[in-house]
């Protein structure tokens, strides 16, 4: 069983105890909780489900694992033969959530 959930402005594919990366969410470590906008919903390859835009009654219930930060990426904005380099660094934040379970109609 599988389904496509909604988190910020980005879309996931999830499974039941898979870990995830998702945008940075303002909730305690250990916090259960339920995502409700579910697009898609496969239940053991029998039926797919779509919604318009979401499926009514469909919820995928998850855990905060951790907020942690990813790799540091750097920018560098150069301009050639006129002695101009400037160098940034960004980490941006992230929750890992665990799915427990994926609840259909």
């Amino acid at each position: 069983m599988y389904a496509v959930i909604k988190s910020g402005s980005k879309q996931y594919i999830v499974k039941e105890g898979q870990k995830i990366k998702i945008e940075k969410l303002n909730l305690e470590i250990g916090k259960l909780f339920e995502i409700e906008k579910v697009l898609l919903l496969d239940e053991k390859n029998k039926k797919i489900k779509i919604g318009k835009p979401f499926i009514k009654k469909a919820k995928v219930s998850v855990e905060v694992i951790a907020h942690k930060k990813e790799k540091k990426i750097k920018i560098i904005h150069f301009k050639r033969r006129k002695h101009h380099m400037k160098q940034q660094g960004h980490r941006q934040r992230f929750t890992e959530i665990k799915i427990i379970k994926i609840k259909g109609n």
